[in-house]
Order: C-alpha cells, then structure tokens, then sequence
C-alpha cells in the first residue's frame, strides 16, 4: 500500500493479501521476526523514520504538515499465542509448553507450524474407542501432550527442531461469506489496520506506529516502545473476544464482552487500564458525527497494550479500540468483515479530528 491511499468499506484485494501473510506467519511471543520482516516490507515505504528497538519493537514514525500536530502512538502487537518445544522422548515425542493463554483443549489433534522452517507436526490424541474408562479419564493437561513431527528418535526430532522453538497452529486464513477466519488474528489484524492507517496518516498528527512484541505474556514491548516514542496520547488496536454465543444452560449471556456486527468496541476498563475519558468521549462524538457503528465493550477481564503504555514516563493518556474476534487463542479465530473496515474508518476518523484541545480541557468537563 503506498502513500495516498485510499479508505475503503470493502477490502480491498492488498489487504486481504496482508492479512494473509500476516495470519499464516509464526510468530509466537519472543519469535516475532517473521512478522516483523511482513510489516518492515510494508511500512518502510511509508514512514519518515523506521527502526527496531532492542526489544524487537518495530517502530515507524510519519510525520504530519500542520503547525499544531498531536504526537499519537497507535500500537498493535506482532505476537501470537502458542507453545515452546521444552524437550524431547527417546521416540522423538516432543514436549511442549504454552507460550500465553492456551488452553489444552484447543491442542489435542491440531497441525503445528515449529520453528522457523516451519516444520509440521501434530499434537497426537488417543483415539476415544481406544480409551478405556473414557467417564474417569483425568482433565487434559498439556504435559500430558506430545507433538509428533514425524520421526522416530530424538535424535532426529532434535535435527529437525530446536528446544526453544516456537509453535503456532497450522491454519490458513478463509474467507466465509462476510467473515474472515485465521489464526492468529489477535493481532495481526491489528497489525494490518496500523499499516493501512499510517498510509493514511493525517496531516494534523505525527502517528507514531508501535508494533510491538511479547503482549501476549505481560505487555513486555509496549511500555519500552511508548518510553521511546513519548507521545502525548495512545490508542492500543487489538481484538477482543466476542462472547456472543447463547450459554450452554440456556440462560441469558451477560459476560458477553462484545457483538460480533456491532462495530468496532471502544474500551471503558479492563483488568490493566480505565480509560481515559476525554478519548472515550472523543470516539464516542466521533462515531456520531461520522455515522459509524460502535459499542462500547463490556468491562473488565484482559488487558491490551494500553495496560503498559498509560504508565510510561509520566503517566500517557490511552484507549484501546478493538474488532471483536470469536474463538480468539484458539486455531482459528472469526471476524465479520464489516467490523475490521468500520474499526479503519473510526480510528481514521479520531484521528483527523484531534486537536491540541482534545486532551486540555478538564477530565469530565
């Protein structure tokens, strides 16, 4: 995407190839250099200034032309959740631990992408005819797992993998009718949307794109990019899960979280940060003035890069603005499209219309 494009309520065929790219990369907190190679490819042409931290922050700055600029950091994490290769059997059974949230469940007879040839393998399962007393088997753990890549030593397995190697499901991003699935989505649609954003960047702002490394296990990037950076405001772009579904009892769902078709959702709290109300207030006005969908997300329970980014230096405004994802940390995630493009064009949209004034009137004012 070069410099001067413009937004569109449809994907248009570059972005889907981004996200592509993006979804099918291994890129396992602590391992994100194959994305971060994607997004250098993609920004470098677009960008006044580029560079990586020690971290492995990718950090990109565009400078705006107005007199009276705002310096906002717009950051979305390169990593994904997934396991670590911790050590091997004799057969060549490799054992495992998650890397982030992923429950063991979600692991049990899915492909695997390991390490940066991007082996194959496969998280084997007894099958359930096999199994005897299935009603007293114990709760799945994941050191009771093994990930099988084909081999019959370790010797082998250790030729093919190294013990510290990252793994991500082995899944290829699809197209369903209105919706997108992926791995990995959370946050490499984040990552698409800052791309395409800092293509677009107004002029009334100096964006400052984070894209950020090792969210997934403490927020460990974002506060180091925000301390360099030193913006005078922040938005966190993520995904957040969509806990649309009926429950299993029946009753009604009020842990919802946030609608998938219901717009892009505006953070008010979450388990890291409070937003800032003035930003609040400021996507709110935003999304009327513009006619764009949004819903203010459910609070509390995760966090986002905002959780590290608002305790920066001395202290930064911050926001999170989210897609809601179904079945996020899982090997494939659901999204409606309608919701990644309303979330560009809202984020665009705050964007043209701060001002200095924007975060010196009073809180709550």
């Amino acid at each position: 995407m070069m410099a001067g494009a413009r937004l569109s309520r449809t994907p248009q065929r570059h972005h889907m190839a981004l996200l592509r790219a993006l979804t099918e990369a291994v890129g396992v907190s602590g391992d994100e250099g194959a994305v971060r190679r994607l997004v250098h490819e993609h920004v470098e042409p677009l960008a006044d200034e580029i560079r990586v931290d020690a971290l492995g922050n990718l950090l990109a700055v565009r400078r705006g032309s107005s007199r009276r600029r705002v310096r906002v950091m717009l950051s979305a994490h390169m990593d994904e959740v997934g396991l670590m290769i911790t050590g091997a059997e004799p057969d060549g059974a490799l054992h495992v631990a998650c890397v982030g949230s992923v429950a063991p469940y979600h692991l049990a007879g899915k492909a695997f992408w390991v390490g940066r040839e991007r082996v194959t393998g496969v998280i084997g399962l007894t099958p359930p005819h096999l199994t005897r007393d299935m009603e007293h088997r114990p709760s799945l753990a994941v050191d009771q797992l093994r990930l099988d890549v084909g081999v019959q030593s370790r010797e082998d397995a250790l030729e093919r993998v190294r013990i510290g190697d990252r793994a991500s499901f082995a899944t290829a991003l699809t197209r369903m009718g209105d919706c997108v699935s992926a791995k990995a989505l959370d946050d490499r649609l984040g990552v698409a949307i800052l791309v395409e954003l800092l293509g677009v960047a107004p002029p009334n702002i100096d964006l400052l794109a984070a894209f950020t490394v090792q969210e997934e296990i403490g927020l460990r990037g974002a506060g180091v990019a925000a301390h360099s950076l030193d913006p005078e405001l922040a938005i966190a772009i993520d995904c957040t899960p969509a806990r649309d579904l009926p429950t299993w009892d029946g009753n009604e769902n009020v842990a919802y979280n946030t609608h998938l078709g219901q717009g892009p959702a505006i953070y008010t709290a979450d388990r890291g940060t409070v937003s800032d109300l003035r930003l609040l207030e400021h996507f709110e006005s935003t999304a009327k003035a513009a006619r764009l969908p949004m819903q203010l997300r459910q609070p509390g329970g995760g966090s986002t890069d905002a959780g590290a980014i608002h305790r920066a230096r001395k202290g930064i405004p911050a926001i999170s603005v989210s897609v809601p994802v179904r079945y996020p940390h899982s090997p494939a995630g659901l999204i409606r499209i309608d919701d990644w493009r309303n979330t560009v064009l809202l984020l665009h949209a705050a964007l043209v219309r701060l001002s200095p004034e924007t975060l010196t009137r009073r809180r709550g004012a």
